[in-house]
């Protein structure tokens, strides 16, 4: 199994962060948030480098941070680095604790070159033609146990063609029930049909 390894790029904050909002404050520091989706309400403590500036959003916002913010309130800059930072990293909720912007890297050999990553339900990230040919032909066909109407849009996202969705993947993921689900056999079967066409699959754990 490989391991996800995030790199501060924050784009799963500007996207599905947009459905987190502060319902009220408690304190400072202290925040009552809910993921609209799921309906789930949390507490949420932000870290003292960015406690003011958001303290200081929250009570006055401005054109950047009142309902029509992109993204996550607590998305910020990182200050010791390139890349984004959470505010509330260590009290971050259930649903951005269990994200992995891809499930899947795809290998030309155990230990290779990335040739693709698999994100969402089943969506192909890859600059490789022959894998996007395998994935259309032999993979995108396959049953998964979460697919609805989402079946019937493209799956793949291979050099010169359209975006496959007109929404971020692993939002419909959420949306789907993807993000809480079993589909091992659908990764086992994926994983099977990569190796038949000299790729290896390797789950994210």
């Amino acid at each position: 199994m490989a391991t996800f390894d995030c790199d501060w790029c924050g784009k799963c904050c500007r996207s599905f962060g947009e459905f987190i909002r502060i319902e009220r404050q408690a304190g400072m520091q202290d925040y009552y948030c809910r993921y609209a989706i799921t309906g789930e309400v949390f507490p949420v403590h932000v870290i003292p480098d960015f406690a003011e500036e958001i303290d200081d959003e929250y009570t006055d916002p401005g054109p950047s941070g009142g309902p029509g913010r992109a993204g996550c309130v607590f998305l910020r800059k990182n200050p010791a680095g390139p890349g984004y930072a959470c505010a509330v990293y260590a009290t971050r909720p259930t649903v951005c604790r269990e994200f992995r912007c891809y499930r899947m890297l795809i290998h030309d050999r155990p230990g290779g070159e990335v040739k693709g990553r698999v994100i969402g339900i089943g969506e192909l990230r890859t600059g490789d033609e022959k894998l996007a040919a395998v994935w259309a032909e032999k993979i995108a066909r396959l049953p998964h146990p979460f697919t609805t109407g989402h079946d019937a849009v493209r799956h793949v996202s291979a050099p010169g063609a359209a975006p496959a969705h007109g929404h971020e993947s692993h939002i419909l993921a959420h949306l789907s029930g993807a993000g809480c689900g079993d589909d091992s056999e659908w990764v086992r079967r994926v994983v099977a049909v990569l190796a038949e066409h000299g790729y290896h699959g390797d789950p994210v754990e």
